[in-house]
């Protein structure tokens, strides 16, 4: 049956599925008889379409051989059935959706040990060294406090204000995956996407339509596609300065405190509260703060730590360490982890603002492949996609958040709008501190607005976000490749709503 030339396409079975027969290929299951089964019955049938498949020389199609995505892409079951089975699969979908959520409740080793997270380009398995890393890199930076619980650090800005030295290289690919993956101990949502429902609405193609081909938008994406290069120049003595008046102003670190909790076993152990952490009851619980000096056991390279989470040389951080206020350096002794981080996150800062500053782009001779950067990424469920036929490039617009879907349509249903597109994360401006993807390309009617041309971020306003250091760079290197595109019709700025977006393009 596993065979190519086999012709055989279709089995109709009274009760193989229910006992004795050991086939893992079962991918569709059509029930033709009516629903006065019990739910053991229907349990062993879906059952056995649950198991993972095996090619035509037998071996096991699983994540270890296919990826992440591609195991849950092939070893699809779909149940076409009766109304009987409705209450049955929303009853066994809660159920392992229920299992699912029996996560850590705090962020601990064990939340990210064994996980396999996925980037851009390729996807990892989580090791225990690697868990043990990201939950000190959180515990050093304060993202989460003793006892595992995220911080308002961590809700405020994720890992976005973790120095870059911070995070292991192989790892950096994968930062979204490790905050979403931090995030699921408070909020229990960023898993509802493992369960989904058959009869969603699904497209196989999205290609781009003849609003791509409008003359407005062929103007507007002719005036940005293009790559481009960057250089930026600036001397050590500048960084030493503005990195040791920065530290000088604003380093402050806390003294190193810890929990002492005092509690009792419960009168009844049980496996349940054991796995829980609830097998003890708190009477009392005080935060002392460790005494004596902090720096006094241990022996660290501040010079070497803080050079290498800068990302500059030894003799630009000890030129920077030896110029700061004695009281400031000082604070190395009351928490020399914490010192060396916030030390360094201070030094990425200047470096960033330094760079924008400096910073000046080149064009170069490559341009990107409109139809292959619009269609390449596409899911199948279209349950994060707003359909966009009167003045989107594509028919459907896959969107990331209910911001981006009100603006989005908003833009369909403007008559001021020609044309909009939102940009794929693949058109990318390259900065010193990471690529950055703006959102969208809009195209509006002439003689409607003063600035026809527009490319938009809908996160919010720079003030609203918050945004430090690297992030803050990202956007403004963005703002100055606008401005020195030379073309004065288009226009790059943050907007949270349509009309934040028709204020500015008034002006």
């Amino acid at each position: 049956l596993l065979s190519f030339e086999e012709p055989c396409r279709f089995i109709f079975s009274h009760s193989a599925l229910r006992e004795g027969w050991d086939n893992p290929n079962v991918f569709q299951i059509c029930t033709l008889k009516g629903s006065g089964d019990s739910d053991i019955g229907k349990r062993q049938e879906v059952g056995r379409g649950l198991r993972l498949c095996v090619n035509q020389d037998g071996i096991r199609q699983d994540a270890a051989l296919l990826g992440h995505d591609g195991v849950h892409a092939v070893n699809l079951l779909t149940v076409i059935a009766s109304e009987g089975y409705d209450d049955f699969v929303k009853s066994l979908q809660a159920e392992t959706e229920s299992e699912l959520r029996e996560r850590p409740k705090r962020v601990e080793e064990r939340l990210f040990a064994g996980f396999t997270v996925v980037g851009a380009s390729s996807e990892y398995k989580l090791t225990e060294a690697d868990a043990r890393r990201i939950v000190d890199v959180m515990k050093v930076n304060r993202l989460i406090d003793y006892d595992g619980n995220l911080t308002d650090a961590f809700r405020a800005q994720g890992f976005s204000g973790v120095a870059e030295a911070d995070i292991p290289e192989h790892l950096a690919g994968f930062i979204d995956q490790l905050e979403r993956i931090a995030r699921s101990v408070e909020d229990a949502a960023v898993l509802d996407d493992m369960i989904g429902n058959a009869l969603e609405t699904k497209v196989s193609r999205n290609g781009l339509n003849d609003n791509f081909r409008k003359k407005e938008f062929q103007e507007l994406w002719a005036r940005i596609n293009r790559k481009h290069a960057y250089t930026v120049e600036f001397d050590s003595d500048e960084l030493r300065r503005n990195a040791v008046a920065s530290i000088d102003a604003n380093l402050t670190v806390s003294t190193p405190r810890y929990r002492l909790k005092q509690g009792a076993q419960r009168d009844e152990a049980t496996r349940e509260g054991v796995e829980s952490r609830d097998g003890f009851k708190a009477s009392s619980s005080k935060t002392l703060e460790v005494g004596g000096d902090a720096a006094t056991n241990a022996t660290f390279d501040v010079v070497g730590e803080v050079a290498g989470k800068a990302s500059i040389t030894r003799a630009s951080a000890a030129a920077i360490l030896a110029d700061m206020a004695p009281e400031r350096f000082a604070l190395f002794r009351v928490n020399p982890e914490e010192f060396i981080a916030k030390a360094a996150a201070l030094i990425v800062e200047e470096k960033a603002r330094m760079v924008v500053e400096h910073i000046r782009y080149n064009r170069t001779e490559g341009t990107y492949d409109a139809v292959e950067i619009f269609t390449e990424d596409m899911p199948e469920s279209l349950s994060r996609a707003l359909e966009t036929p009167k003045k989107g490039v594509q028919n459907w617009t896959v969107l990331d958040s209910d911001t981006e879907r009100a603006f989005a349509q908003d833009l369909e249903d403007s008559d001021d709008v020609c044309v909009f597109a939102h940009l794929p994360r693949s058109f990318k401006i390259p900065t010193p501190v990471g690529d950055y993807a703006p959102d969208w390309a809009i195209a509006f009617n002439e003689g409607v607005v003063k600035r026809i041309y527009f490319v938009a971020e809908t996160k919010g306003s720079l003030s609203t976000l918050n945004l430090k250091g690297a992030e803050r760079a990202k956007i403004e290197c963005a703002r100055k490749l606008f401005d020195q595109l030379g073309e004065g019709d288009v226009r790059y700025d943050f907007v949270s709503t349509y009309d934040e977006l028709m204020d500015k393009v008034m002006r």
